[in-house]
């Protein structure tokens, strides 16, 4: 599960050959979380409030580069690094 990006504690992940809808996985301590892409919205898990918030922030900002990396991983090739949150 290849990280593609780490800020304020989150750390963001793309499997390799994942099912759709187009979605990346997120930790934040003992929490774990599954997230759509378009729209952003959370599918699966759970986050604290304030990590929901600035990973949604971050997720909306980068949804085309999630998306190109969503294609890549479905393909077998690594993802790229995204920004972290500024």
């Amino acid at each position: 599960m290849p990280e593609i990006s780490r800020f304020y504690g989150i750390i963001i992940f793309i499997n390799y050959d994942e099912h759709n809808p187009p979605h990346f996985h997120a930790k934040y301590g003992e929490h774990a979380a599954s997230i759509l892409i378009d729209p952003v919205h959370l599918q699966e898990g759970h986050l604290p409030r304030q990590a929901w918030g600035l990973l949604k922030e971050w997720a909306e900002q980068h949804q085309a580069e999630l998306l190109e990396d969503w294609e890549l991983t479905r393909i077998g090739n690594a993802p790229f690094k995204i920004d972290p949150l500024k």
